[in-house]
C-alpha cells in the first residue's frame, strides 16, 4: 500500500496538472505582444506567459526523474528557470519562447541536481569545462565513427589532458572515460554523457550569449575593447599575446597589460549579468 506521503504527493501533482492544462497555450504572435509588454513593466503580461508555459516545464521535468529526486522537487526548480526567461526573454530575437526557455529550465533543473547529488561541488568554471567534454565527445565521435581519446578531446576543448581527468574525477569520483560502469550492457563513463550535438535552445543561447557580450563590449573605450577582444579569441579563433597586441596597436606590452587589467574591471562591473550563462557552457 501507498504511505500517506505518497499519496499527498501524488494528490498535489494531480491537483497542479488540472489547473495548468486549463491554461490555453500562447501562439507565437501572442508571446511577441507580451514579450512587449513586459518590457514596459507590465507584470501582468509577465504573470501571462509564465503561466501559459508551466506544462513545459512539466515536459522537461519528466527528463530528468531519477530514484533519488521526485518530481515535485524538479518542477518547482524548473519553475524557477522559467520565471527568469520571461524575465529575459527579448521579442527582437524572433524566436519562440518556448526555444528561449527551455535552456534556463534546463539550466535551473541541473544546477539544483547537481548541488544535490554531488558530495564536492564544482565551481561553476569546472561544470562549464565538463560540458564542453561532453559536447567534445559527442562531436568526435560522430567526426571519427568511434569513441575519442582524451587526448583528442583534450585538444578540441583546449585543455591539458591532465585537466579533463582531473574534473571528471571531481565530477563522478575515481572514474575514467573508458572505465566499465558494472552494467550488464558493459557500458562506460562516456556513454552515459548526454549527447549535445544538436540542441537549437542551446544555439540559442550560443548566440544570446555572443551579442550580450559585444553588447558590453561596446561599453569599453575602442583600445580596452579590441585589447580584450585580441586576448579573448574574438579575432578568428586565436589568443594574442601581450606582445603581438603591442605590436598591432603601437604600445608597449606592459601597456597593454595594464589596459587589459582595467578593462576586465569595468566589464566586470558592468557585465553581471552575463554569470547566468556560465553554469551550462
Amino acid at each position: 500500500m501507498k504511505s500517506t506521503d505518497e499519496t499527498s504527493v501524488e494528490d498535489v501533482l494531480k491537483t497542479y496538472f488540472d489547473q495548468i492544462k486549463s491554461v490555453p497555450l500562447l501562439s507565437f504572435q501572442e508571446e511577441l505582444d507580451l514579450s512587449r509588454r513586459i518590457a514596459a513593466g507590465d507584470e501582468l503580461a509577465r504573470q501571462k506567459l509564465i503561466e501559459a508555459n508551466l506544462r513545459l516545464v512539466v515536459k522537461i521535468a519528466r527528463c530528468f526523474i531519477a530514484s533519488d529526486v521526485s518530481l515535485l522537487d524538479l518542477i518547482q526548480e524548473g519553475n524557477l528557470g522559467l520565471i527568469r526567461a520571461a524575465q529575459k526573454y527579448n521579442y527582437q530575437r524572433n524566436v519562440r519562447f518556448s526555444t528561449y526557455a527551455s535552456w534556463w529550465i534546463k539550466q535551473a533543473i541541473s544546477r539544483s541536481l547537481a548541488n544535490k547529488r554531488r558530495s564536492i561541488r564544482l565551481p561553476h568554471r569546472k561544470e562549464e569545462a565538463l560540458k564542453k567534454i561532453q559536447r567534445a565527445y559527442n562531436t568526435l565521435s560522430q567526426i571519427y565513427m568511434r569513441r575519442p581519446t582524451t587526448e583528442e578531446i583534450a585538444a578540441e576543448v583546449g585543455l591539458p589532458t591532465v585537466e579533463i581527468e582531473y574534473i571528471l574525477t571531481m565530477a563522478n569520483g575515481m572514474v575514467s572515460l573508458d572505465a566499465d560502469t558494472g552494467d550488464e550492457d558493459s557500458s562506460t563513463f562516456i556513454d552515459l554523457l548526454e549527447d549535445y550535438t544538436y540542441s537549437p535552445d542551446k544555439d540559442l543561447m550560443n548566440d544570446a550569449i555572443k551579442r550580450d557580450t559585444r553588447r558590453h563590449l561596446n561599453k569599453l573605450m575602442d583600445r580596452e575593447r579590441r585589447i580584450l577582444m585580441y586576448r579573448f579569441q574574438f579575432f578568428d579563433g586565436e589568443r594574442y599575446t601581450l606582445k603581438r597586441i603591442g605590436d598591432e596597436m603601437g604600445i608597449s606590452p606592459e601597456t597593454v597589460r595594464q589596459i587589459e587589467m582595467r578593462a576586465l574591471r569595468k566589464f566586470k562591473e558592468q557585465a553581471g549579468e552575463l554569470r547566468e550563462y556560465m553554469y551550462a557552457y
